[in-house]
Parts: C-alpha cells; sequence; structure tokens
C-alpha cells in the first residue's frame, strides 16, 4: 500500500505539471503566433504608409520646384545679364536645397550662374543644356560633375543633384537661352527625417530610395549606387503601395513596407520607389516577451501545484479522479471544460481551487494579450490615426528641440445622433466614413486628423499657428462636412463644431492643449453649432456655415 501511495503521489505531481506547463506552452505558441501576425500586419501597413507619404511628399516638392522654374524662366528681365544674376543670387540665398541656378545663352555659355560659381563657362555638353534647350526638363538624380569642386560640400559624401531646367524665349516665342538648376539630393534626407520622426522610437528602421534603373539613391552608408534586387521594388511597380516580409541581399529577414512616387498634378514622377524597412527580431520583439512571459508564469503555477499534489495524494484518490478526469478532457481541448470545484479537506479544496486559478489565470493572460494586440495605431472604421497614435504624435511634437507652433482642432459632428437613431448604427457608420474622408482630404500632407471615438475627431495643423491660417482650414472642414450625402438611398447632411487652441499659447502638455480645444469646441456648440471657435471665444470665419 505505501509502495502504491507513493506511485501515485509522483504520478499526480509528475501529471500536473506536465499538464500546466503543456497548456502554458500551448497557450504561449498560438498567442506568439497570433500577436505576430497581428503586429506583421500592424507595422506592415505603418511602413508601407510611411513609404508612401515618402514618395508622395518628394513627387510634391519637385513637382513645386519644376513649376518655380517655368515661371521664372517666363520672366523678360533674365535675359539682362545683371539683372539674372541678382536673381539667381537672390534664388539661391532664399532656398537651401538650391545648389546652383544659373542662366545660359542659346549657345551654352552661362552669363548668370548662382555665386558667380562657372560664369562664363561653356556647359553646352552638359545634359541641363541638351535637354532644357529642347523643352521643359526634370533629369534624374545624378553625380556633380562641373560644381563637384566649386561647391561647399561640409559632409564629404559625394555631391548629388537633381535637374531642372526649361528653356527662355524672346518675344517672338524663339529660344534664346536656358534657366538651369542643380537641386541638392541632400533634400531627401531632410524629407526622410522630417517624415520618420513620429516612428523614431522603432528599433532598426531605415529608409531607402530606388531609383526607375533599379540602382539605390538614398540609403544607410555603403548601399549608394548598389542595385537593390527584391520583389519589393517590382510589387511597388505594380501594386503603388503595400508591404511584405523578405529577404534582403544582407541575408536578414525583414518586414519592408514600399510606395512607388504617385507623381503629382502634371508631373508624372521620375519612378522612384521608396521602401522602409524593419528587421524582423526587432518588430516581433514584444509578441516574443509576451510568449516568454506567459510560458513562464504557467511553468510557475505547473511548480508549485506538483509540489501541492504531492502531499496531498494521500486524500485525493476519489476527488482527484473527477480532478484528473476534467485535466484530460482540458486537454484534449475540449470547450467548456473547467476544473471542478470539490470540498472536504483542505488540501483537496486547494488542488481544486489551485488548478481553476491557473487555467483562470492562462486564460486572464490570453484576453489581456488579445486587448494590447488590438489597442494598434489605426481606428478601424474610419482607417484614420487613433487616440493612441494621437497622444504618441503629440506628445513627440512638443518634446522635439526644435519643436515650433501649432494648431489643434477638436472636432465634434453636429446631427449625427438623430442619423444613428432613425437610421440605424450602420448608416451611422456610413457617415463617419464619408465624413472622414471629406475631413482628411481637407488637410496638408503634413497634418494629421484623428478619430478619438463616436463622432469626435482632432486635426493637428503642424505649420499653421496663426489664428488667420487656422481660421480658413476649419472654413474648409465644415464646408466639407456640411455637404450632403446619401447614406441607403436617403440624402442626409451633418454638421461640425470645432474648437482651435495653439501649442504652446494654450497649453504646454498634449492633455492641457486638449482640454483647452474641448473647451473652445463647447463654446462653439454653445454659440449655435456648426462653427469654430478660439479658446477666447473669438469665432473663425467657418462658423458662419449652419446645417439645413
Amino acid at each position: 500500500m505505501p509502495r502504491k501511495l507513493g506511485n501515485l503521489q509522483s504520478v499526480i505531481a509528475v501529471t500536473g505539471a506536465v499538464l500546466a506547463v503543456g497548456a502554458a506552452a500551448m497557450l504561449s505558441l498560438a498567442v506568439g503566433i497570433r500577436s505576430e501576425r497581428q503586429l506583421e500586419r500592424e507595422i506592415g501597413r505603418s511602413l508601407s504608409e510611411a513609404a508612401f507619404q515618402m514618395a508622395e511628399k518628394l513627387d510634391t516638392d519637385m513637382w513645386a520646384r519644376s513649376n518655380q522654374v517655368a515661371v521664372l524662366a517666363r520672366i523678360d528681365a533674365l535675359r539682362d545679364a545683371t539683372v539674372a544674376q541678382k536673381v539667381v543670387d537672390e534664388l539661391k540665398r532664399k532656398d537651401h536645397t538650391l545648389a546652383w541656378v544659373g542662366v545660359l545663352d542659346r549657345d551654352g555659355r552661362i552669363v548668370a550662374a548662382s555665386g558667380g560659381i562657372l560664369l562664363g563657362a561653356d556647359a553646352s555638353s552638359r545634359p541641363v543644356f541638351r535637354e532644357g534647350i529642347r523643352g521643359h526638363f526634370i533629369g534624374d538624380v545624378h553625380d556633380a560633375v562641373m560644381l563637384a569642386k566649386l561647391l561647399p560640400n561640409p559632409s564629404g559624401e559625394p555631391m548629388k543633384f537633381v535637374d531642372v531646367a526649361t528653356p527662355m524665349r524672346n518675344a517672338e516665342g524663339d529660344i534664346d537661352g536656358v534657366l538651369a538648376t542643380h537641386f541638392s539630393w541632400g533634400w531627401a534626407r531632410e524629407v526622410e527625417r522630417t517624415l520618420m520622426r513620429p516612428m523614431q522610437d522603432r528599433r532598426g528602421l531605415e529608409v531607402f530610395i530606388v531609383g526607375a534603373d533599379g540602382t539605390t539613391l538614398l540609403g544607410p552608408e555603403g548601399s549608394l549606387g548598389q542595385m537593390l534586387p527584391i520583389h519589393s521594388v517590382g510589387s511597388a511597380r505594380l501594386r503603388a503601395i503595400g508591404w511584405a516580409v523578405e529577404t534582403w541581399p544582407d541575408g536578414e529577414t525583414y518586414l519592408t513596407g514600399y510606395a512607388q512616387g504617385p507623381g503629382h498634378a502634371d508631373y508624372r514622377g521620375l519612378g522612384w520607389t521608396v521602401l522602409v524597412r524593419q528587421p524582423v527580431e526587432a518588430a516581433f520583439a514584444d509578441a516574443a516577451a509576451l510568449r516568454r512571459e506567459i510560458f513562464v508564469w504557467g511553468a510557475g503555477f505547473a511548480l508549485l501545484f506538483s509540489v501541492a499534489a504531492w502531499f496531498a495524494a494521500g486524500w485525493l484518490a476519489r476527488p482527484l479522479r473527477a480532478i484528473a478526469d476534467a485535466a484530460v478532457r482540458l486537454r484534449r481541448g475540449e470547450p467548456g471544460v473547467e476544473i471542478p470545484a470539490i470540498g472536504g479537506t483542505a488540501e483537496v479544496a486547494d488542488l481544486s481551487a489551485s488548478l481553476r486559478d491557473l487555467v483562470a489565470s492562462l486564460t486572464d493572460t490570453k484576453v489581456a494579450l488579445s486587448r494590447m494586440e488590438d489597442a494598434a495605431y489605426q481606428d478601424r472604421l474610419t482607417a484614420l490615426p487613433n487616440r493612441r497614435f494621437l497622444d504618441r504624435y503629440l506628445e513627440a511634437q512638443v518634446s522635439r528641440s526644435d519643436a515650433r507652433p501649432f494648431t489643434l482642432l477638436s472636432l465634434d459632428l453636429d446631427g449625427f445622433k438623430p442619423i444613428n437613431d432613425t437610421l440605424g448604427h450602420q448608416a451611422g457608420d456610413a457617415v463617419l466614413r464619408h465624413v472622414a474622408s471629406r475631413m482628411a482630404s481637407c488637410l496638408r500632407g503634413d497634418d494629421v486628423i484623428a478619430r478619438l471615438g463616436g463622432d469626435e475627431f482632432v486635426a493637428v495643423l503642424s505649420s499653421c499657428p496663426e489664428g488667420e491660417a487656422a481660421a480658413e482650414v476649419a472654413d474648409r472642414l465644415i464646408g466639407a462636412v456640411n455637404e450632403p450625402l446619401v447614406v441607403g438611398g436617403r440624402a442626409v447632411r451633418v454638421g461640425c463644431s470645432i474648437g482651435i487652441a495653439v501649442w504652446p499659447d494654450d497649453g504646454m502638455t498634449p492633455e492641457r492643449l486638449l482640454a483647452t480645444s474641448d473647451k473652445a469646441l463647447y463654446e462653439a456648440k454653445r454659440a449655435g453649432r456648426n462653427r469654430a471657435m478660439f479658446v477666447r471665444g473669438n469665432a473663425c470665419r467657418a462658423g458662419s456655415l449652419a446645417s439645413s
């Protein structure tokens, strides 16, 4: 009999430990896989969005520069070398990204040049003249040739330019010269630093710009000029924007977001592809840590249970069978199974309670992890950034060493609740999606709009601290929201009340700034709704719109 009791103690202790460790391991593995998939989707989307924002910004800037050069070339005064010299020097002084600008006569001789560099030189063989004399020309990234040793180069890196040139015509319409510009490719690095700043806490994040010929135009040290034979480049040219997990030439696996330059207006772009990558190990670090934590907790509970089971075996023969049967069914994955709550001796009751707590703790951990996974940065209904993203974005804005004033708008829809009450939540959701799209289209590329929840939104105007400018944006937002829309075959209309606050004048911290803009929002609603007001109570010009 003692021998049987000893065997029973061993069996109970070992079986309990194996059961708990196995459950913890399976839960850890399942949750880890699910977490990695969720993180892959969320991080992949954010990387592809970052790549698209950068590609769009590069094309928008090139379009603006192209228009600038085209307009300047129409100025008749530039045909006077003295006036032209003053103009090009002023252009160079105003635009730090402009490396060199010059006026060339119809034979390619430079008659005016910024800083006097290459003045009088023959540039007839250079592409910027050969192409510019034929028509408006936007050249791809290239190395400096004539200017390599004449321009200052503090970084010591090879100088690269992007050219814009256009013919200059006289009153009769004949070409009598070329206005040529070299823009520094260092501008792209500035765009990268600006757009990637909100993501600077992501370990191992790197940005690449790949030219139409597949060579690297911008990237980490040692990558410039190298071919980049990866699938993401081809995918970007086919699908424009997306993300993938793939192995790069260095043998490492990265989560890569990609986007093809979309062009802008009449500028079709130069075929640049932007890639934003992060090592998979760094991207999935949180999921791996949670998986290890779940397993450690499960193993700890297993150890405690096995010790308790060893001493309690003598009194558990009969009730232990019920517990063992439940444990076997639980290990098989049968739904709705619980460890029975057994009374009687204190030891048996403790064992039953310990097992129930173990399963509950593991389940609670899984639920908590699921909630953490769902707390992403994007609002699922409108596809706008959510409150979590907004909080981190505002913290990053106010903590920057070179922080500049920015304007915050708190928005709340007017007349939305009756739509929900009469047409149903599906109609309300459709209205929110349409309104979110309209509001986003009213903002500039460097502005941010997020949905806090319900019909509440917040917009951050990064370079619009002046009251008049903020009022113009509020005017556009209210006008866009007031446009009627059709939902479920019925025409509906909502309005929009806006509260405006400026950092840092109206609040040094994000919390204080939001509270201030909310106060202005309530003032706008009390003043009749469908209008915008500053915290001091001065109505913006947008406040004149009203729902019918």
